[in-house]
C-alpha cells in the first residue's frame, strides 16, 4: 500500500508542472499565438528561483517564513518568465516573424544563459543549485499511511498554486468577458478587431501569460526533480504542448491528459519497486524500457486523437490589421 501512495505522491508532483505549462500554452493558442519557446521559460523561471532560494538560504526571513520565501521565489519565477516571452510576443506580433523560429530561439539560448550565470556566481563546472531543506510544504513521517504519503511527501507550494490556477482558469476561459476576447483573437482576429477588441493587446496578453506560467511551472519541475535546478526541464515544455493538444485546448481535458502522463512517468520512475511490473532481468539495461513508456504512449495518444483535436482558427497566424 505505500508503494501505491509513493506512486499517487510522485504522479501529483510531475502532474503539476505539466498542467501549469499546459494551461500556459493554452492561453497563448487561444489568443492566436503558437508558444514553443515553453521550455526555454521554464528554464528561466527555474533559474530565477533557484538564484532567490540560494540567497534566502540561512537568513532569518527564510527560517521564520519559509513557504513566504518560496512564494516570493514563484512570484519571482512568474515575472521572469512573462518577461522572457515578451520577446516572443514581440517578434511574433509586432514584427510578424516566424513563431517557430522566435520560440526554437528562446529555447536554445535558455539553457546556455542558465550554465553562464550558474558559473560566473558559483565557479566553473557549477552548473547545479540545490533547493534548501525549507522549501517543501509539508513532509510526510518516515512511518507515514498511505494518505499521509499522497498528500505529504513530495507535498510544495506549487501544488495549491496549481489548483488555484485550474479553478481560475476555467472561470476566465468560459465565464469572463476577458476569455471571450481571447478565444474571439484566436478564432477570428479580424471580426474580434471589428467590435473594437485590440487583438494585438490580447495576443500580448495570451503571451505573458503563457510565460508566467511556465516560469512557474520550471519552479515546480525543479521541485519535483528533488536534486535541485541543473539547467534543464527535460523535455517538460514540449510534452506540455503535445497535453495541450491531447487535451483539445480545454482546461479540464489538459488536466486529465496531464494526470495520465505524469502516472506513466512515475511508474516508469518506481518500476523497481511495484512487484507486479515484469523486471526482464534477461534485458540488459532494461530499466530504460520503463523509462521509455511516458513518451510511447504520447506519441501513442497524440496519433490516435490529432485527427480530432480542433486547435484555434487563426493561430500561428500574424494578424495585419491593415489587410482586413
Amino acid at each position: 500500500m505505500n508503494v501505491f501512495g509513493d506512486l499517487i505522491a510522485s504522479m501529483i508532483a510531475f502532474a503539476v508542472p505539466l498542467i501549469l505549462v499546459a494551461l500556459g500554452a493554452m492561453y497563448s493558442e487561444r489568443s492566436g499565438t503558437i508558444n514553443i519557446a515553453l521550455e526555454g521559460i521554464m528554464i528561466i523561471g527555474g533559474l530565477a528561483a533557484s538564484l532567490l532560494f540560494k540567497v534566502l538560504n540561512g537568513t532569518e526571513f527564510a527560517t521564520n517564513a519559509p513557504q513566504l520565501a518560496v512564494l516570493l521565489g514563484i512570484l519571482l519565477a512568474a515575472v521572469v518568465g512573462a518577461l522572457y516571452s515578451f520577446f516572443l510576443a514581440f517578434a511574433s506580433i509586432r514584427l510578424k516573424a516566424d513563431q517557430t523560429i522566435g520560440g526554437t530561439a528562446l529555447n536554445m539560448l535558455a539553457p546556455a544563459l542558465a550554465i553562464v550565470i550558474t558559473w560566473a556566481i558559483q565557479g566553473q563546472g557549477q552548473t547545479a543549485i540545490y533547493t534548501p531543506d525549507w522549501v517543501p510544504l509539508a513532509t510526510a513521517p518516515v512511518d507515514a499511511n498511505f494518505f499521509e504519503r499522497v498528500f505529504l511527501k513530495n507535498m510544495y507550494l506549487t501544488t495549491p498554486i496549481c489548483i488555484l490556477v485550474i479553478i481560475a482558469t476555467v472561470i476566465i476561459i468560459y465565464k469572463t468577458k476577458f476569455g471571450l476576447r481571447l478565444r474571439a483573437c484566436g478564432e477570428n482576429p479580424a471580426a474580434a478587431d471589428s467590435v473594437g477588441i485590440n487583438v494585438y493587446r490580447m495576443r500580448y496578453i495570451g503571451v505573458m501569460i503563457s510565460g508566467a506560467l511556465a516560469g512557474v511551472g520550471g519552479v515546480a519541475f525543479t521541485l519535483a526533480a528533488g536534486s535541485g535546478f541543473a539547467s534543464t526541464v527535460a523535455g517538460y515544455g514540449f510534452l506540455a504542448l503535445a497535453v495541450m493538444i491531447f487535451g483539445n485546448w480545454q482546461p479540464t481535458k489538459i488536466v486529465l491528459a496531464a494526470l495520465l502522463f505524469a502516472f506513466f512517468k512515475s511508474l516508469s520512475g518506481m518500476s523497481g519497486s511495484i512487484p507486479f511490473l515484469p523486471s526482464f532481468d534477461n534485458v540488459k539495461e532494461s530499466l530504460y524500457i520503463y523509462l521509455m513508456i511516458p513518451y510511447i504512449v504520447t506519441m501513442i495518444i497524440l496519433a490516435l486523437t490529432s485527427k480530432k483535436s480542433r486547435a484555434p482558427k487563426a493561430e500561428g497566424i500574424p494578424y495585419d490589421k491593415g489587410a482586413r
